[in-house]
């Protein structure tokens, strides 16, 4: 399956951008949302929107809304809840915790009506660290069947494909850095999937192997991040599968058993 980029919404912004849409709210009176994705944010006029710290060699990061701290010390991994965010302007300001260096202040306008993921991918150090907004637009599964998609944010991998050891199915074809998958439906269970370099024909030398369980019923996004090679990197923040619920159920079980 081709990666379709209708359903992802880039911005070259500054990284300000990627976390303050989200996190500046959590201590403005705004409720969460949580995994489900329920209809509040359709009923209030709101957005639905959460954050992902996907840049393996950024410091954390300090969140402040009207000049109130509101967060503090978000870390590389960290995937938060769905926001409801009414819609809207905010004075808003990011800062490293570290040294309180600002990295973006001003208005961010948050629009009504729709789910996102903004995910803070690239490197510090390379100097390609930017924010990238998904749009959450999938249909619900049946009780049977999971859906699942796949977001890109390893710096250091080539383009991939995703196969399933114990069947050789393609699940993913061609995702490229900074851009995530359509969502696809498979039925619930677990899963052995293969992370390979992208070729024509889906078969590439298998570089991690990652042990998935899904349940019916539930949308998940799953997030390649970190370092193939961290030994070089700048960061020693080594490849791992990093899991989300969109909708539905409680969680994506990785075993946490992959193989480099």
């Amino acid at each position: 399956m081709n990666e379709r980029e209708s359903h992802t919404m880039r911005r070259t912004v500054t990284i300000g951008v990627a976390l303050l849409v989200v996190l500046g709210f959590v201590g403005a009176g705004i409720a969460t949302v949580g995994a489900s994705g329920s209809s509040d944010a359709e009923t209030s006029g709101a957005a639905e929107v959460r954050v992902a710290h996907l840049s393996p060699d950024a410091p954390a990061v300090d969140v402040l809304v009207d000049g109130e701290a509101v967060l503090e010390a978000v870390e590389f991994g960290t995937i938060s809840e769905y926001l409801s965010v009414p819609a809207g302007e905010r004075t808003v300001t990011i800062q490293t915790t570290e040294d309180e260096s600002v990295v973006f202040e001003g208005e961010v306008n948050v629009e009504a009506g729709t789910a996102y993921t903004v995910a803070a991918v690239g490197e510090v150090s390379e100097e390609t660290f930017q924010p990238e907004i998904y749009v959450d637009e999938f249909e619900e599964p049946d009780e049977g069947n999971a859906s699942v998609r796949l977001v890109h944010a390893s710096p250091d991998a080539p383009p991939v494909d995703v196969t399933v050891e114990e069947s050789g199915a393609v699940l993913y074809d061609n995702v490229t850095f900074g851009n995530a998958s359509d969502y696809v439906t498979v039925p619930a269970g677990n899963y052995t999937l293969e992370v390979r370099p992208a070729t024509e024909d889906d078969d590439g030398e298998v570089v991690t192997t990652f042990d998935v369980s899904v349940e019916g019923g539930t949308v998940y996004s799953a997030v390649a991040a970190g370092y193939l090679s961290p030994d070089e990197a700048a960061a020693d923040e080594p490849f791992d599968l990093l899991v989300a619920v969109d909708s539905g159920g409680d969680s994506m079980e990785d075993d946490d058993e992959s193989e480099s």
